[in-house]
Protein backbone atom coordinates (compact mmCIF):
# COMPACT_ATOMS: atom_id res chain seq x y z
CA UNK A 1 0.00 0.00 0.00
CA UNK A 2 3.34 2.42 0.73
CA UNK A 3 4.18 1.67 -2.79
CA UNK A 4 1.24 2.74 -4.49
CA UNK A 5 1.70 5.56 -2.45
CA UNK A 6 4.57 6.51 -3.76
CA UNK A 7 3.82 5.95 -7.42
CA UNK A 8 0.61 8.46 -7.32
CA UNK A 9 2.27 10.87 -5.58
CA UNK A 10 4.68 10.73 -8.51
CA UNK A 11 2.08 10.70 -10.73
CA UNK A 12 0.59 13.57 -9.33
CA UNK A 13 3.74 15.86 -9.41
CA UNK A 14 4.62 14.85 -12.66
CA UNK A 15 1.05 15.99 -14.00
CA UNK A 16 1.00 19.09 -12.34
CA UNK A 17 4.26 20.05 -14.05
CA UNK A 18 3.39 18.77 -17.37
CA UNK A 19 -0.42 21.00 -16.78
CA UNK A 20 1.83 23.73 -15.54
CA UNK A 21 4.25 23.91 -18.41
CA UNK A 22 2.09 23.23 -20.82
CA UNK A 23 0.16 27.10 -21.01
CA UNK A 24 3.63 28.26 -21.11
CA UNK A 25 5.20 25.82 -24.09
CA UNK A 26 2.12 27.01 -26.25
CA UNK A 27 2.41 30.08 -25.48
CA UNK A 28 6.41 29.85 -26.79
CA UNK A 29 4.99 27.76 -29.83
CA UNK A 30 2.17 29.98 -30.75
CA UNK A 31 0.23 27.34 -31.52
CA UNK A 32 -1.89 25.16 -29.00
CA UNK A 33 -4.00 23.65 -32.43
CA UNK A 34 -2.29 20.55 -31.68
CA UNK A 35 -1.84 19.84 -35.07
CA UNK A 36 2.23 20.53 -34.46
CA UNK A 37 4.60 19.53 -37.18
CA UNK A 38 5.63 16.73 -34.97
CA UNK A 39 2.51 15.04 -35.55
CA UNK A 40 2.05 12.91 -38.58
CA UNK A 41 -0.54 12.98 -41.20
CA UNK A 42 -3.39 10.99 -38.80
CA UNK A 43 -2.04 12.82 -35.68
CA UNK A 44 0.08 10.38 -34.21
CA UNK A 45 3.72 11.70 -33.00
CA UNK A 46 6.72 11.48 -35.00
CA UNK A 47 3.89 9.73 -37.55
CA UNK A 48 3.79 6.42 -36.00
CA UNK A 49 0.87 4.33 -35.96
CA UNK A 50 -0.62 2.79 -32.80
CA UNK A 51 0.51 6.00 -30.59
CA UNK A 52 4.38 5.35 -29.74
CA UNK A 53 6.19 6.35 -26.87
CA UNK A 54 8.38 9.47 -25.93
CA UNK A 55 11.17 9.53 -27.39
CA UNK A 56 10.66 6.21 -29.54
CA UNK A 57 12.22 4.46 -26.23
CA UNK A 58 9.87 1.32 -26.50
CA UNK A 59 9.84 1.68 -30.34
CA UNK A 60 12.60 0.51 -32.84
CA UNK A 61 15.45 2.87 -30.54
CA UNK A 62 15.55 1.14 -27.39
CA UNK A 63 16.42 -2.57 -29.54
CA UNK A 64 18.27 -1.19 -32.23
CA UNK A 65 21.39 -3.22 -32.90
CA UNK A 66 20.53 -6.10 -30.72
CA UNK A 67 19.73 -7.91 -34.23
CA UNK A 68 16.35 -9.56 -33.03
CA UNK A 69 15.07 -12.15 -35.58
CA UNK A 70 12.28 -11.56 -37.75
CA UNK A 71 9.86 -12.83 -35.13
CA UNK A 72 10.77 -10.76 -32.20
CA UNK A 73 10.35 -7.64 -34.85
CA UNK A 74 6.70 -9.00 -35.61
CA UNK A 75 6.04 -9.63 -31.74
CA UNK A 76 7.36 -6.39 -30.61
CA UNK A 77 5.68 -4.48 -33.42
CA UNK A 78 2.52 -5.86 -32.23
CA UNK A 79 3.20 -5.48 -28.50
CA UNK A 80 3.58 -2.08 -29.83
CA UNK A 81 0.55 -1.62 -31.49
CA UNK A 82 -1.83 -3.18 -28.79
CA UNK A 83 -0.38 -0.84 -26.64
CA UNK A 84 -1.18 2.23 -28.60
CA UNK A 85 -5.04 0.75 -29.01
CA UNK A 86 -5.61 -0.29 -25.72
CA UNK A 87 -4.60 3.34 -24.67
CA UNK A 88 -6.11 5.68 -27.10
CA UNK A 89 -8.73 6.66 -25.39
CA UNK A 90 -6.66 7.12 -21.98
CA UNK A 91 -4.29 9.60 -24.19
CA UNK A 92 -7.69 11.27 -25.16
CA UNK A 93 -8.67 11.04 -21.75
CA UNK A 94 -5.60 13.00 -20.76
CA UNK A 95 -5.34 15.44 -23.29
CA UNK A 96 -8.85 16.61 -22.73
CA UNK A 97 -7.78 17.08 -18.86
CA UNK A 98 -5.30 19.06 -19.81
CA UNK A 99 -7.32 21.15 -22.09
CA UNK A 100 -9.33 21.41 -19.19
CA UNK A 101 -6.52 22.54 -16.64
CA UNK A 102 -5.82 24.95 -18.99
CA UNK A 103 -8.70 26.37 -19.38
CA UNK A 104 -8.96 27.07 -15.64
CA UNK A 105 -6.07 29.12 -15.59
CA UNK A 106 -6.82 31.58 -19.03
CA UNK A 107 -8.45 34.84 -18.81
CA UNK A 108 -8.09 37.39 -15.57
CA UNK A 109 -9.00 35.27 -12.72
CA UNK A 110 -7.59 31.34 -12.02
CA UNK A 111 -10.03 28.85 -10.76
CA UNK A 112 -7.17 26.83 -8.57
CA UNK A 113 -10.06 24.03 -6.63
CA UNK A 114 -11.21 23.72 -10.50
CA UNK A 115 -7.27 23.32 -11.58
CA UNK A 116 -7.16 21.08 -8.64
CA UNK A 117 -9.45 18.92 -9.48
CA UNK A 118 -8.77 18.50 -13.08
CA UNK A 119 -5.26 17.82 -11.90
CA UNK A 120 -6.10 14.77 -9.76
CA UNK A 121 -8.50 13.31 -12.32
CA UNK A 122 -5.51 13.95 -14.61
CA UNK A 123 -3.31 12.09 -12.25
CA UNK A 124 -4.86 9.02 -12.25
CA UNK A 125 -4.70 8.69 -15.70
CA UNK A 126 -1.68 9.27 -16.01
CA UNK A 127 -0.92 6.44 -13.06
CA UNK A 128 -2.95 4.28 -15.40
CA UNK A 129 -0.99 5.49 -18.33
CA UNK A 130 2.17 4.91 -16.79
CA UNK A 131 0.86 1.21 -15.47
CA UNK A 132 0.17 0.06 -18.59
CA UNK A 133 3.59 1.70 -20.42
CA UNK A 134 5.24 -0.52 -17.56
CA UNK A 135 3.37 -3.78 -18.68
CA UNK A 136 4.29 -3.19 -21.67
CA UNK A 137 7.99 -2.69 -21.81
CA UNK A 138 8.14 -5.50 -19.33
CA UNK A 139 6.30 -7.60 -22.18
CA UNK A 140 8.47 -6.57 -25.06
CA UNK A 141 11.42 -7.57 -22.96
CA UNK A 142 9.71 -10.59 -23.02
CA UNK A 143 10.70 -11.51 -26.14
CA UNK A 144 14.30 -10.94 -25.85
CA UNK A 145 16.95 -13.34 -24.97
CA UNK A 146 19.12 -13.51 -22.07
CA UNK A 147 21.84 -12.04 -24.04
CA UNK A 148 19.99 -9.38 -25.66
CA UNK A 149 19.07 -8.24 -21.95
CA UNK A 150 22.43 -8.34 -21.40
CA UNK A 151 23.24 -6.26 -24.17
CA UNK A 152 20.15 -3.60 -23.27
CA UNK A 153 21.40 -3.24 -19.38
CA UNK A 154 25.04 -2.56 -20.56
CA UNK A 155 23.98 0.29 -22.60
CA UNK A 156 21.71 1.67 -19.82
CA UNK A 157 24.72 1.53 -17.46
CA UNK A 158 26.93 3.13 -20.54
CA UNK A 159 24.26 6.02 -20.70
CA UNK A 160 24.22 6.49 -16.91
CA UNK A 161 27.95 6.28 -17.09
CA UNK A 162 27.65 9.52 -20.18
CA UNK A 163 25.10 11.40 -17.89
CA UNK A 164 27.15 11.31 -14.48
CA UNK A 165 30.46 12.86 -16.53
CA UNK A 166 28.00 15.04 -18.22
CA UNK A 167 26.61 16.46 -14.92
CA UNK A 168 30.27 16.56 -13.79
CA UNK A 169 31.50 18.52 -16.74
CA UNK A 170 28.77 21.08 -16.28
CA UNK A 171 29.35 21.84 -12.52
CA UNK A 172 33.13 21.84 -13.41
CA UNK A 173 31.68 24.89 -15.51
CA UNK A 174 29.55 26.38 -13.56
CA UNK A 175 31.80 27.20 -10.77
CA UNK A 176 33.39 24.11 -9.80
CA UNK A 177 36.78 25.17 -11.06
CA UNK A 178 39.12 27.77 -10.54
CA UNK A 179 38.50 30.98 -9.47
CA UNK A 180 38.99 33.76 -13.06
CA UNK A 181 41.28 36.71 -12.15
Amino acid sequence: MKRLGKIQTFAIAAVAGLALATPFALAQTGGGDGQGKDRGPRGEWGGRQGGGHRGGHFGGGMFRGLDLTEEQQTRLQQIRQSFGESTRSLREQLRAKHEEVRQAGEGNTFNEALAAQKLTEAATLQAKLMAEEFRMRQESLSVLTAEQKAQLEQRRAERGQKREERKTRRGERRGGGAPIL
